[in-house]
């Protein structure tokens, strides 16, 4: 199973945030980066069940699917308007081409979705489409 990558993306997201946050001064930006936070630990909660270092709880990963489901579905208006923060890593490709981003954050959606959370083994089969959405956005459109 190739989970380090999801697991070592929802780990870096996390650090970045929590050191981001501070001198954020503008509200969207805060918004946006509130959201990565709660996908950013969603992913983390998942990453760790998938790969065995934290016990499988059917309920806490269907809560982390949700949580991830909910802040996919948020993106596109959360970005909508273009907003700027010099701690902001949100580069500027997001408006030049907001259709490809909304559709990347769609993908994240169906693959949230699409994950089976019913077991360890299931979600170890199924994460890999969520690393890969997650990392297909941030590649493009995250400094």
């Amino acid at each position: 199973m190739k989970l380090l990558p999801i697991c070592l993306i929802a780990t870096l997201s996390l650090a970045g945030v929590a050191a981001a946050h501070q001198g954020v001064k503008d509200a969207k930006v805060k918004a946006w980066m509130h959201a990565m936070e709660q996908a950013g630990q969603a992913s983390k909660v998942l990453g760790g069940m998938a790969k065995g270092s934290v016990s499988f709880d059917a309920k806490k990963a269907a809560t982390a699917q949700a949580t991830l489901i909910d802040v996919a579905t948020n993106i596109p208006a959360l970005f909508e308007v273009p907003a700027a923060d010099p701690v902001s890593e949100a580069l500027p490709a997001i408006w030049e081409d907001f259709d490809d981003f909304s559709q990347k954050a769609n993908a994240m959606k169906a693959a949230a979705e699409a994950m089976d959370v019913r077991s360890a083994d299931a979600l170890g089969q199924s994460i890999r489409s969520l690393g890969r959405s997650c990392g297909g956005c941030h590649r493009t459109y995250r400094k």
